[in-house]
């Protein structure tokens, strides 16, 4: 028998920046009997988690809830709005965008990849003017849709879309925007209509609290009628059927229902506490794990404080060091998971994840780890930051204070 759970005693600290813990809130919704998805009781559960993503999204035009990863929702937003061909103008911030890059060249389209010239590798976020830039010089409107990523996980670099937008639309120029948003959904300030995003990409397993499983394409007006034309082959992905389907609560492929029982119970969660007061506890954990990097003397990933991942925050390792193997070392003696870099970082950083069914403590004993770990791998501190993030933590109280004791 295959054991999966071989952590000795008390719990085991996950802080990866996703897939993230799943409160037992959660947990036993989704331990819930399956139902028969063509019933009724199936018919008020997909009306009602396709509403409340709207408002997680902070849009009033479809949702399309897919069975898969975000990767598959990456593919979902190209072939359902491009053809064979296409040129698209990618912006690489990082691993996941390079990744979403390879996948547009594989299912054929003409892809130019876009980053800051001078700027040193993965550490700062989109620049707009450069795109609008670009755009300008693009009189024949070849570029068919620009693609970003939000939040990129492999860097803890958060984007501006609304000045992307306005790139866009100050470059007059007609080309769609694709944003992912798989990391940064329900943890990061998002606004698919604010902003005016054509399609939005995003998965269960980060700031929705679930396991991997459910992705989706929030979808515009724009993105709908280019949907009309598109021509890239698609089946599984195509929007038309799922859109029709959804009016009624139903899928037209079976849907991983017991997932959605869970996405139910995570949007309550989410829309209980209202998502200012989300976003605002991810802001102030990101802060308070910030400090004590700083306290260490190491470098924080993103180099642009402006840009700073309320989700997850990259910890630069010293020359000589390999972030893997302080990783190992906690992983091994304090029983914590931290993030691995990725492609170019792989090796040269570590990632903490601070994002959905955490609190103060627990990032208090994910550092504590985080310190012993990089003390025992020979890491020099210039400080604590576990002493560091305390102070940060005890001044500055959380927007939603817990319930006083009797």
């Amino acid at each position: 028998m295959l054991t999966l759970d071989f952590h000795p005693t008390g719990r085991h600290f996950l802080q990866i920046p996703g897939p993230s813990p799943v409160p037992d809130r959660i947990l036993r919704a989704m331990s819930l009997p399956t139902i028969d998805h063509r019933g009724p009781e199936f018919a008020a559960l997909g009306l009602k988690v396709l509403a409340d993503m709207r408002k997680i999204f902070q849009t009033s035009q479809p949702v399309i809830i897919y069975p898969a990863s975000g990767t598959g929702a990456w593919e979902a937003a190209l072939v359902n709005t491009l053809s064979a061909g296409d040129s698209v103008l990618m912006y690489e911030t990082g691993h996941f965008a390079a990744l979403w890059q390879k996948l547009a060249a594989r299912v054929g389209l003409k892809t130019e990849v876009m980053c800051d010239p001078g700027a040193e590798v993965w550490r700062f976020g989109v620049r707009a003017d450069l795109i609008e830039e670009r755009l300008k010089a693009d009189t024949q409107h070849a570029i068919k849709a620009v693609c970003v990523v939000h939040n990129e996980t492999s860097t803890g670099v958060t984007s501006n879309i609304a000045a992307v937008r306005k790139a866009i639309d100050a470059a007059k120029h007609p080309a769609l925007l694709l944003v992912d948003t798989i990391s940064g959904l329900g943890s990061a300030d998002y606004r698919h209509d604010d902003w005016g995003v054509d399609v939005s990409i995003s998965g269960s397993q980060k700031g929705l609290m679930l396991p991997p499983g459910i992705s989706f394409n929030a979808v515009s007006s724009k993105a709908m009628a280019a949907s009309k034309t598109a021509k890239l082959p698609k089946a599984f992905w195509a929007w038309d059927e799922i859109i029709e389907m959804n009016k009624t609560g139903y899928w037209p492929s079976t849907p991983n229902t017991n997932l959605l029982y869970g996405l139910n119970e995570a949007c309550d969660m989410l829309l209980e506490h209202g998502l200012d007061v989300v976003f605002a506890r991810h802001q102030r954990w990101a802060e308070g794990v910030r400090a004590a990097v700083r306290a260490w003397g190491l470098q924080i990933q993103c180099a642009d404080a402006a840009v700073y991942s309320p989700i997850l925050t990259g910890v630069m390792t010293p020359e000589g060091v390999d972030a893997d193997a302080v990783r190992k070392i906690i992983y091994e003696r304090f029983d914590c998971s931290l993030g691995t870099g990725l492609g170019k970082l792989k090796g040269k950083m570590f990632r903490i994840g601070h994002l959905g069914d955490c609190n103060d403590l627990t990032l208090m004993a994910a550092l504590s780890g985080c310190e012993m770990g990089l003390k025992l791998a020979g890491v020099k501190l210039a400080g604590s930051g576990v002493l560091a993030a305390m102070d940060y933590f005890s001044a500055h109280a959380a927007v939603v204070p817990l319930r006083k004791a009797a």
